[in-house]
């Protein structure tokens, strides 16, 4: 989960992510309980993405694509490993460049 930069004197304060030790997906101050089978957060993940591939129609979104991701990264590897360099590249991404 990725730890947010707050000026509070919380540390490790989480901003979005799985929270392991709860079993919640937690998205900024919310945080969703996970269905504790394996079966059923993948089958959530993966209706989360064909959500977010039909994002064009007005109920559902393109909002749903990342969050299935993040739900599957759970439990695939392959998708976490992806998840991990897409965090990782957004982070330095986002850093001031040192001159």
């Amino acid at each position: 989960m990725t730890e947010a930069h707050d000026t509070t004197g919380k540390s490790g304060a989480k901003r979005f992510g799985i929270n392991h030790n709860t079993g919640h997906l937690v998205l900024g101050s919310v945080s969703i309980p996970f269905p504790r089978s394996r079966l059923g957060r993948m089958t959530i993940g993966i209706l989360l993405i064909l959500g977010g591939v039909l994002g064009f129609l007005p109920i559902l979104g393109f909002w749903m694509l990342p969050l299935g991701f993040i739900v599957l990264s759970h439990d695939l590897h392959l998708v976490r490993r992806m998840r991990r360099r897409v965090s990782v590249w957004w982070s330095k991404r986002r850093k001031p460049p040192l001159d």
